[in-house]
């Protein structure tokens, strides 16, 4: 490490807020699926952003598009329309199958949207105020109180109980849990189609599906958190296109701006019609020119590059690698996942290999102690996965 860069991160350490365990390099810029510190040390990025950079680093076109949107209009309000806002919508809901679409800041806030639209909707029919929700054990959904409220693990928000209430936790995978926690009181049921930070676990079909039965039947509103599996990333626009199902509200972010900050929460026209009205929620910052320009220009550039062939035709290599990683090394246990968001299982704490990665080049995460995070820009290539397959398969033998 160089004497600079041990100067940035001192004074980082001196003037940030430590809530953050930070990897011991300063990233200065990107290029394709490379990152570069301050001494100029390449990077082959695995983890993009903790998938936000679907497109990868220095997009000629993306970035041409946010300049071109800086130099027209950067912010108003949403006391009037915008062009941008306008196309981003368009494109989302074209996208999704959704009717109607809130553009946030961030996926927590797409989140907290979501939970107001399900309470508002069931508000709307009985006049109600003490309507329940089920989430998962092992989800996360974001950091505010709402989107902490229906995250199920309990070590996120035991410091700053007690949260919003009438929440229940089912267990992902298990339909007869889902049943035990339905009461009359139930207004939506919320989990992840993928699981991310809980480990890489996607929906079983037949459990999406009953769920959303059981929505259907008895009018419960399904939310489905899409922030990290959702635009591409499973080799699809949205993960829960591979189930046959359809939510009443979905969440986005991450890669939906790709690396701009913003989010979003779409809902059918039923739920639109019957929930959120002028005054009930809002954002200063959310929907303006520039995040949708980067939206908008994010949807053209995947159908223009061809995003969703290259997940579907190098997932089954990526898997195979991963693949092979487990049959070579016994501390891996599992992998499981789906298109470009894949986990690997060990028996031991991953910290080591991620922290022998990045000195070797290769950046990847974790999700959970011991579970490896592979969740790479959308545009990688077979050379790539080898590179990743070489340099991480050396780092397990070291380590354990």
């Amino acid at each position: 490490m160089s004497k600079l860069m041990k100067e940035y991160i001192e004074e980082a350490e001196k003037d940030l807020l430590h809530t953050y365990n930070r990897y011991q390099i300063v990233l200065d810029h990107g290029n394709g699926v490379h990152l570069y510190d301050t001494d100029e040390k390449e990077y082959l990025d695995f983890a993009a952003g903790i998938a936000v950079f679907a497109l990868g680093y220095r997009n000629k076109k993306y970035n041409d598009a946010l300049k071109d949107q800086i130099d027209k209009l950067i912010h108003t309000s949403n006391y009037y329309y915008n062009v941008p806002a306008i196309d981003a919508a368009k494109k989302f809901k074209k996208a999704s199958g959704m009717d109607r679409v809130f553009f946030t800041n961030s996926g927590a806030e797409a989140i907290e949207g979501a939970i107001k639209t399900a309470k508002k909707y069931a508000f709307l029919k009985d006049g109600k105020k003490d309507h329940e929700i089920i989430a998962m054990d092992h989800s996360f959904h974001g950091r505010t109180y709402g989107a902490l409220s229906v995250t199920g693990n309990p070590k996120y928000r035991e410091a700053f109980e007690p949260m919003i209430g009438n929440i229940r936790f089912a267990k992902m995978n298990d339909i007869e849990s889902v049943k035990a926690n339905i009461t009359d009181k139930t207004c939506a049921i919320i989990f992840e189609t993928v699981q991310g930070e809980g480990g890489i676990y996607p929906a079983e079909i037949t459990f999406i599906k009953e769920v959303e039965k059981l929505c259907r039947q008895k009018d419960i509103l399904l939310i489905l958190d899409e922030i990290q599996c959702g635009m591409g990333r499973s080799g699809k626009m949205f993960a829960f296109e591979h189930y046959g199902v359809k939510p009443d509200i979905v969440t986005s972010a991450k890669a939906l701006g790709c690396g701009v900050p913003v989010g979003a929460f779409a809902m059918t026209e039923k739920v639109g019609a019957h929930s959120l009205c002028a005054g009930d929620h809002g954002s200063t910052y959310g929907g303006n020119p520039l995040a949708c320009r980067a939206v908008s220009t994010v949807f053209d550039l995947f159908s223009e590059m061809g995003i969703l062939g290259n997940v579907n035709k190098l997932t089954p290599y990526l898997e195979g690698k991963l693949d092979a990683l487990k049959d070579e090394f016994p501390v891996i246990t599992k992998r499981r996942g789906l298109g470009f968001m894949q986990g690997l299982e060990f028996s031991k704490p991953v910290g080591p290999v991620i922290n022998k990665a990045l000195e070797k080049g290769l950046i990847i995460i974790n999700a959970g102690t011991n579970i490896l995070r592979f969740v790479p820009p959308l545009v990688i290539t077979k050379d790539d996965i080898d590179k990743m397959y070489a340099i991480l398969s050396e780092c397990i033998k070291e380590t354990y």
